[in-house]
């Protein structure tokens, strides 16, 4: 046992309509609300209810949307050069449905409580909650844990009476988020109060009156627990529509008793374009062509000869999978990013004079933990892999393992060519898709990709990627989760041990304290999601010295501050990030070109 008690930290969702009860608690703890009341004047007034009225009709808005929720939760513990390292880890995947009460569903196939009755909510029932922390008791003993009776707390303010009449405000300044102007406003409940309610901080953009941003919690404090702090973030999703994207919470005093609890948690939320009913009306937007205009385009006037059929088979078991896959959400539409990692494919196959058939593609899976898998010849890297990646090499050295499964005849099952197994709810995506990898195919691919590196460009900076796997390491035992994988194998298994771990032999020591050594980059600095579009891009920022070793933060949970803009979403602002280029990589090589540079450049 560490020095503070810590248990499980989850994350329960229930709907928003649950929010009632959250608010309805009876023992409340003596509230800390200043008891001075803030005068406002009526021009002030009449901006407050326009607020009002756009949050209410946000509340409205917003149960035609399924988005998927995801969840990743670090506990921390104080750190005399590094501030404060994580010594365990929370995931949850999922998506919330209200459209009508309470339908929450979980993505993660494995978790124990799911065999719990399916009358019973599956996310209360399997997480706990960031919002309010309380006892559960079990037989005759008492476990610490995190329990919240809603997660509505974190993506709105008040579910009914956000308001002149039950809060008080009070004009702070005017501040620039992003591109958007913004009205900042600390908000307290009226007294005395009923129930919790918000108490903290709103940014209003100052055109429409959209809450863009609130920080804060809720008082008064139950009786039995605590609700905790969060930094809420909403981005334009188009026509003038500001929905839920990221919420940040942390604790980092929170006592109990004997009981501390420190942790950072980060919350994502994607897929309103993907999920919303109205996709199902695009089928009437489809030109009908008339007979004499259609024509086959193919080159080939004859059937396909054995191999070519067998090739189009497994391509079609391949796409079947990758179309279900972005369908429910888990995988980004194509994009400008593919087009960096298959640069990098492109030096491998160059360099090593590979002709692969049919060629390699590569895609992002859109969540949180660092995996990457092959189906059939597409590399599949997910999100949170790229943003921990502290350079070129490492990327091509998580590419060339891929690339071994392929070259190694490491096929995906053809059984995913037939269209009905592709036929299953969103929420069954994880079991009814295998890709993962015996340890003889682990090892197989890690000896093809060796000779891959040592013929590459990337052969004199391999030590660098050595290094990047031994910070891995060294965090695996603390960081299950990230390093788990939902579809492929895990980076780190008893079984095969790190992947790629020969480069480690090679690598500098690994110097957590040395600020001139970064081995790998925290998480969600790089890459940026459209919330709207499941679109990403590559954030182009400015180098940033290091000063402390305390900012190096590898695999880390850090702060969001999105770049807000008023413009359209759909892959342009990179799911609120600042304008990137559509097209990061130079044009695609010409027959036998030489090798490219990517624009995945190492943060100083």
């Amino acid at each position: 046992m560490s020095e503070f008690k810590r248990a499980r930290l989850s994350v329960s969702l229930l709907s928003l309509m649950l929010v009632c009860t959250v608010f309805g608690a009876k023992d409340k703890k003596a509230s800390n609300v200043e008891t001075e009341t803030w005068k406002t004047d009526p021009k002030f007034d009449l901006v407050l209810d326009k607020i009002a009225n756009r949050e209410s009709q946000f509340v409205k808005n917003l149960r035609q949307y399924s988005p998927m929720v995801e969840t990743y939760i670090q506990n921390m513990r104080p750190d005399k050069d590094l501030a404060v390292v994580p010594v365990s880890d929370e995931y949850f995947l999922g998506r919330i449905k209200l459209q009508a009460g309470v339908n929450d569903v979980t993505f993660l196939p494995d978790h124990p409580d799911q065999k719990e009755a399916a009358h019973t909510s599956t996310l209360h029932k399997i997480f706990s909650s960031m919002q309010k922390v309380t006892h559960l008791k079990h037989s005759d003993s008492q476990q610490t844990g995190y329990m919240s009776d809603g997660f509505a707390q974190m993506i709105i303010m008040d579910m009914s009476a956000f308001d002149r009449q039950h809060y008080e405000f009070r004009f702070m300044r005017r501040e620039f988020l992003g591109d958007v102007r913004t009205l900042v406003i600390d908000v307290k409940p009226k007294l005395p109060q009923s129930q919790a309610r918000f108490i903290g901080r709103i940014w209003a953009e100052d055109q429409q009156y959209n809450v863009v941003r609130f920080n804060g919690t809720y008082t008064p404090q139950p009786k039995h627990g605590e609700y905790l702090h969060f930094d809420s973030w909403r981005l334009n999703m188009g026509n003038d529509q500001w929905l839920p994207a990221y919420v940040y919470s942390e604790e980092t005093d929170l006592m109990r008793g004997r009981d501390h609890w420190d942790f950072r948690a980060q919350t994502l939320l994607w897929g309103y374009d993907v999920t919303h009913p109205s996709k199902n009306s695009e089928y009437t937007d489809i030109a009908v062509d008339s007979t004499d205009k259609v024509k086959d385009e193919s080159n080939s006037k004859q059937d396909l000869t054995a191999v070519e059929g067998e090739r189009a088979w497994q391509r079609q078991a391949e796409d079947n999978v990758l179309e279900r896959m972005q369908r429910a959400a888990f995988l980004a539409p194509e994009g400008p990013v593919d087009k960096v990692l298959n640069t990098v494919v492109q030096n491998l196959e160059i360099t090593n004079k590979l002709d692969v058939e049919p060629e390699v593609r590569c895609r992002v899976l859109l969540t949180q933990p660092m995996e990457s898998f092959t189906v059939g010849h597409t590399i599949v890297v997910s999100r949170g892999l790229l943003d921990a990646l502290p350079d070129e090499a490492s990327l091509a050295v998580i590419l060339a393992h891929e690339m071994g499964h392929i070259l190694s005849s490491h096929q995906l099952n053809e059984k995913y060519a037939f269209s009905d197994r592709m036929i299953f709810p969103d929420e069954q995506t994880v079991s009814n898709i295998t890709v993962r990898r015996t340890p003889e195919e682990e090892k197989e691919a890690d000896t093809k990709a060796l000779q891959l590196l040592q013929n590459s460009p990337y052969k004199d900076k391999l030590p660098s990627a050595g290094l990047f796997l031994a910070a891995m390491k060294s965090e695996a035992p603390q960081l299950p989760h990230l390093l788990k994988g939902e579809f492929g194998n895990p980076l780190d298994s008893p079984q095969s041990g790190i992947r790629m771990g020969s480069l480690t032999v090679g690598a500098p020591a690994l110097r957590v304290r040395d600020v001139n050594q970064i081995a790998a980059l925290p998480l969600g600095g790089r890459i940026r999601l459209d919330s709207w579009s499941d679109q990403i891009t590559i954030q182009k920022t400015r180098p940033v010295h290091i000063l402390f070793a305390s900012e190096k933060m590898a695999f880390q949970i850090t702060p969001m501050f999105p770049y807000l803009t008023r413009g359209t979403s759909g892959g342009t602002e990179a799911g609120g990030g600042k304008p990137v280029s559509s097209d990061p990589t130079p044009s695609a090589p010409s027959a036998k070109p030489k090798p490219t540079e990517t624009s995945t450049s190492q943060r100083p």
